[in-house]
């Protein structure tokens, strides 16, 4: 008859083996506690010698902080490897914005057009808006180049101590009128100021016809009308009916279309269809041209210029180099402005 354990999961063997040491008296009561106390302790075996689950959790406890560990070092590697990209993505940027002065835009525009022939993959912007626009944009970093046709003034220079000015043309300030019905081909710098200001209304009190003059001049934000005032105005109010243009190329229009009209541009904006007068300079009718820029002896000149914030640097020095070298000042030329010297 096989022998039936009365513990549940324990070997009968050992209950045999305990009941066979009780007959050893006390001192076999003790080894039959020591085993009891053993096998209970340790986890009972099953009959196939196998360890009872009682001990698997320990396992599980040790391997999640391996896991959470190992996901944290590759969330960070993750991340040093992205910020390099970004970085050399805006580096790499092969595009810039080039605002401000429309005399200066007719130069920018064509280098623009003729780099960017020559080197594929730039992008080079450029718009107008006049000098102080570009001045402005400039100053707050909405673009790489703000071009003007004036001198920077003192208080802009105070606000904007980083700006590096790097001449790029000459140009003389042309005075025009419409070429139709009109025989005056000279007038001195006080007649002019005299027109601006409303002291003369009529082309015959300055050698011309009986005719009415009509006054076209730039906006306030115009480095032309800026130096005009500066240089032939000599900080005299201008005459309240004058019609303010946006651009030189709306002034020449304007002149253009416009019978007894007066204005004044860049040489750039010479063209048959307007006439450009002689400035008188002591009795001596001095045409504007490049060869009277050059030499001094008219007297509207001045600089042409474009604007960085520190020095310019990657693309932006490459295309402002790219206008200062001899193709560049070639393209000057072919404007009808003034190359440096």
């Amino acid at each position: 008859m096989s022998e039936i354990s009365i513990y549940p999961g324990v070997d009968c063997n050992k209950i045999t083996m305990v009941n066979n040491l009780k007959k050893f008296g006390i001192a076999g009561l003790v080894i039959a506690v020591l085993l009891m106390f053993m096998v209970f302790s340790t986890g009972c075996v099953n009959n196939t010698g196998t360890q009872t689950p009682a001990t698997q959790a320990t396992p599980v406890t040790t391997a999640a902080p391996t896991q959470i560990t190992t996901q944290v070092a590759t969330q960070a590697t993750t991340t040093a490897v992205s910020t390099p990209q970004a970085t050399q993505a805006t580096a790499g940027s092969k595009t810039i914005k080039v605002s401000g002065s429309t005399t200066v835009l007719p130069i920018a525009q064509n280098a623009a057009d003729a780099f960017m022939t020559a080197n594929a993959g730039t992008n080079i912007q450029v718009s107008g808006g006049g000098s102080g626009v570009g001045v402005q944009q400039i100053g707050d970093k909405l673009v790489d180049i703000g071009m003007s046709s004036r001198d920077i003034t003192k208080d802009e220079l105070a606000k904007y101590p980083s700006f590096v000015i790097t001449p790029v043309a000459l140009d003389g300030i042309a005075v025009i009128v419409n070429p139709n019905n009109n025989p005056v081909n000279s007038l001195t710098i006080p007649q002019i100021r005299d027109i601006y200001s409303g002291k003369v209304t009529n082309w015959k009190d300055v050698g011309g016809k009986d005719m009415a003059i009509v006054v076209i001049g730039r906006d306030s934000a115009s480095g032309t009308r800026t130096f005009f005032t500066d240089t032939v105005m000599n900080k005299t109010n201008y005459v309240k009916t004058q019609f303010e243009k946006n651009s030189n190329g709306a002034i020449q229009q304007s002149i253009a279309q416009t019978p007894g009209a007066i204005g004044y541009v860049g040489l750039g904006y010479i063209d048959p269809t307007v006439k450009a007068l002689k400035i008188s300079v002591n009795g001596t009718p001095v045409e504007p041209s490049v060869k009277t820029v050059l030499d001094k002896s008219y007297p509207i000149s001045r600089s042409l210029l474009m604007i960085t914030n520190g020095q310019p640097s990657g693309l932006v020095k490459t295309y402002i180099d790219y206008i200062l070298s001899p193709e560049g000042q070639k393209l000057v030329t072919k404007e009808g402005f003034v190359p440096l010297p």
